[in-house]
């Protein structure tokens, strides 16, 4: 404490005083009461000016005058005519599977597996699709264009090329099929267009261009599928099984998948060629599976042939009494003392370079059962050349 002479003893620290406002500190204050003050009296002026005021309506209102448009165009003219002249012969394929109630119960009912879209063949009730739309289906249905389902039989499959034939007993007249073109003269660039029922939508266009030929696809089997249409033509889930048309509004394929991150359309489709189908098709009729050109050998995997830094295909065995067999080619085996001995290699099929197992079902597609090919191979590391006369495999 300090002496104070006129007050006595003091607190030597200072008096407490009270805070002063500086004139910085009041400007920014004074300037949001004027923004506060202003709204206020705007919203009151809104609010007094629409208080009173009520909406006049107009009896008299009518309609627009339409304002009239000349002819559609060449170009829209003939989609129109490609759609509906080929709308009845599109289907729209609904999958089933069997399910049980609960897990005790031996009451088993159908419920909807899937989707997806086939089109006539023919009059007798032929309906072609996609292998993949009824892989997982213990029963299908096929609504026609007049939304009358019949319940479908599966008639034949050949999972290497992704396709199925189904059979319904629907009226001659309900059955038109659709018109068939070829494959084997499409160009880059030419009109094209999709019918199917994409995400269950039924009859649904779409249209686009050929943006390539000779693309090569994966089939259900892991077999490849060559000489397949790309197509911008928007194909989404549902489109599977459904045509592919010209402008002229022939089928030119079928639409059997898509290339896109997100599982929808980019852009970027492909088409099993109707040539390919008109090969296959006819055969599913008449006996429910493909007759393939067969050597009767077992290949080896790529895998094996890449341990071994090897190109072409190892035959691996040989079926006792099939073409390879009477043609004599070597399978692969243990000597007396256990060491492998390797089988021919298969390196040329004709003027057909091998490397690899799919290339030699690629060489024998076009090729038929009683067809004799030279087979180009390494028996012990040494060229030589086998005449082998093609026997038949089912599919």
């Amino acid at each position: 404490m300090a002496w104070d002479s006129n007050q006595g003893y003091s607190s030597s620290s200072p008096r407490p005083q009270p805070p002063r406002r500086s004139p910085s500190m009041l400007v920014p204050a004074l300037a949001l009461l004027t923004l506060v003050l202003a709204a206020l009296a705007i919203g009151g002026a809104v609010y007094f000016y629409f208080r009173d005021r009520t909406p006049v309506h107009d009896p008299n209102a009518v309609p627009r005058a339409v304002t009239p448009r000349g002819d559609l165009t060449d170009l829209e003219k003939s989609t129109i005519e490609v759609y509906n002249n080929t709308r009845s012969s599109v289907v729209h394929i609904t999958t089933l599977v069997n399910v049980s109630r609960d897990s005790l119960s031996l009451n088993v009912q159908q419920v909807p597996e899937g989707t997806g879209s086939g089109f006539v063949w023919d009059d007798e009730g032929h309906i072609v699709t996609n292998y993949h739309v009824i892989q997982k289906a213990n029963a299908a249905q096929v609504s026609l264009d007049d939304q009358t389902t019949y319940p479908a039989q599966v008639w034949g499959v050949y999972f290497d090329k992704d396709l199925a034939v189904l059979k319904i007993d629907a009226p001659r007249k309900k059955l038109p099929p659709v018109p068939l073109g070829t494959s084997n003269d499409l160009q880059v660039g030419q009109k094209a267009f999709a019918i199917g029922n994409p995400f269950g939508l039924d009859q649904t266009l779409t249209s686009g261009i050929i943006s390539a030929l000779g693309r090569e696809i994966e089939s259900v089997t892991r077999r490849p599928i060559k000489n397949v249409i790309q197509t911008d033509a928007p194909i989404n889930p549902g489109n599977s099984g459904g045509p592919l048309l010209d402008s002229a509004g022939l089928l030119i394929g079928v639409n059997t998948a898509i290339y896109s991150p997100s599982g929808a359309s980019a852009g970027i489709g492909f088409a099993i060629p109707v040539d390919e189908v008109n090969h296959v098709v006819p055969q599913l009729i008449r006996s429910g599976k493909v007759t393939r050109p067969s050597l009767g050998v077992q290949l080896a995997s790529d895998q094996i042939m890449q341990q071994l830094d090897q190109k072409g295909a190892l035959i691996m065995n040989v079926v006792p009494d099939s073409p390879a067999a009477k043609a004599g080619l070597k399978p692969t085996r243990k000597d007396s003392q256990g060491h492998l001995q390797l089988g021919d290699i298969i390196v040329g099929v004709d003027d057909t370079k091998i490397e690899s197992v799919s290339d030699v079902f690629s060489a024998l597609e076009s090729h038929k059962a009683g067809d004799t090919v030279k087979l180009h191979i390494l028996r012990d590391g040494k060229p030589t050349d086998v005449d082998v006369t093609l026997g038949t495999a089912n599919s």
